[in-house]
């Protein structure tokens, strides 16, 4: 085993939520030297690291990886999914240098929706039954010989936009033509995977892969509809909680032998060794856990309530799992449950005013008793020229609650979320509400 570094200089490579979280915990590693971060990152992870002055741009790489060994960048975290299918995982690794994030073919399981169902098929894993289509009127035949609810998906990447859950073949026809006709994704629309609509409740089940060993975190479950009740359009995520009672024992011996395991063995045998984030979001079905889509890196909103609940070094354990000693990587979570609640600009998931003043995350960030916490993380947040944080996106920030059981997670959140104030601020307040009950009065202020 090769230890990590001691300081171990990191670049974070993302701007958004996700890797806002991620900042947050690599701070509180004793083994962190330098942690380097993107210029245009949120506001939030330029408080907590150095902007990197190395262009980013795929056509500039080698002075990228020339950065890298000037500032002797011992461990590079690659957060959103657009680099890895870019390929960035393979163009940085060095033998002095760990990357984590699987390359350009691993990540192929999220980037090509089409090559994930060929190696569900090939491994057996338990998902919908569905084809793959470039041809709109091939695709358009099989729509109209469909008598069952279906589910449109662009096989590219869309930001977690690009699926259309239909319930007749109206829907479905209409997603049809969106997709593939007028393009509404672009060219991520090319290929269309259609599949059955599965029913029952969705989870998500991150797992830390090294090539070899599988480490499965504690699963979670997130909100993508923008509307109270799970109603309205996809989102990249309204709110996520962590742990979720879904998880059964029985669930999730049956997920990790017949979804995570086969599919990093089918990876190794196509010469694959995926070392990353493998993320199965799964439907609970009648029949037994099936699986909706992979990911290949930390969701957005879950690494949030993860985050927060971690126990353990994080540096440590992205650089044992980046160099295939994950199995000597301390891994634990806090008992407290987490709840996530995400506030969004006026407009999201559709255009949004940016530059809108915020303020009150202070007492937000005050909340709770002395066995709680909360923290936000931002998202869609920036400075403006008098160094005064302001709105720069859709989803703005996430405001995360530990408490003692999901009740409590999900009020303190929801508390604190109010106390935040930008014009046309929203957000929903039944994060969870599929496993507490019916879900609480709209979420919508001035």
């Amino acid at each position: 085993m090769t230890n990590a570094p001691s300081p171990c200089n990191v670049l974070l490579i993302g701007t958004g939520g996700r890797e806002h979280a991620l900042a947050w915990k690599l701070r509180q590693s004793p083994l962190l030297g330098q942690l380097w971060v993107q210029p245009d990152a949120n506001a939030g992870i330029r408080a907590l690291g150095r902007p990197c002055d190395a262009p980013f741009t795929a056509r500039e790489r080698f002075f990228l990886k020339s950065w890298l060994d000037k500032n002797e960048i011992h461990l590079v975290v690659i957060g959103p999914e657009g680099p890895l299918s870019e390929g960035l995982a393979d163009e940085l690794a060095a033998p002095h240098r760990r990357v984590f994030g699987p390359t350009k073919d691993g990540a192929r399981l999220e980037f090509d929706k089409s090559f994930a169902k060929q190696v569900m098929r090939q491994a057996n894993v338990p998902t919908a039954d569905g084809r793959s289509f470039t041809n709109y009127e091939a695709a358009r035949a099989y729509v109209d010989a469909r008598d069952i609810p279906l589910v449109i998906k662009a096989s590219g990447l869309c930001a977690g936009k690009g699926v259309v859950v239909c319930s007749n073949h109206r829907e479905a026809s209409s997603a049809l033509d969106r997709i593939m006709k007028s393009r509404e994704f672009g060219e991520a629309g090319a290929t269309v995977v259609i599949e059955e609509r599965l029913v029952g409740q969705e989870m998500s089940v991150l797992a830390l892969v090294d090539g070899r060993s599988i480490t499965v975190l504690d699963p979670c479950q997130d909100h993508k509809q923008v509307g109270e009740g799970d109603t309205g359009p996809n989102t990249g995520g309204m709110g996520s909680y962590c742990p979720t009672p879904l998880a059964t024992e029985t669930a999730m011996a049956e997920i990790t032998r017949e979804v995570l395991v086969p599919t990093v063995d089918a990876l190794h045998r196509d010469g694959i060794s995926f070392r990353g984030v493998l993320y199965a979001g799964m439907m609970l079905t009648p029949g037994g856990p099936k699986v909706l889509e992979f990911n290949t890196r930390f969701g957005d909103p879950e690494t949030q309530p993860l985050m927060a609940r971690l126990r353990g070094d994080l540096v440590d354990i992205l650089w044992k799992t980046a160099g295939g000693e994950l199995d000597q990587a301390e891994v634990d979570f806090d008992p407290r449950c987490a709840c996530c609640v995400v506030v969004c600009s006026e407009g999201y998931p559709g255009t949004v005013r940016k530059g809108q003043p915020i303020e009150g995350i202070e007492a937000a960030e005050a909340c709770g008793g002395p066995d709680e916490q909360v923290v936000v993380f931002h998202a869609g947040t920036t400075t403006d020229p008098e160094g005064k944080l302001v709105t720069a996106g859709g989803r703005v920030l996430g405001v995360t609650a530990l408490a003692a059981d999901l009740p409590r997670a999900q009020a303190l959140a929801n508390e604190a979320a109010a106390r935040i104030r930008f014009p046309g601020a929203f957000f929903r307040r039944d994060i969870g509400h599929r496993v507490l009950g019916a879900p609480t009065a709209a979420s919508h202020r001035d």
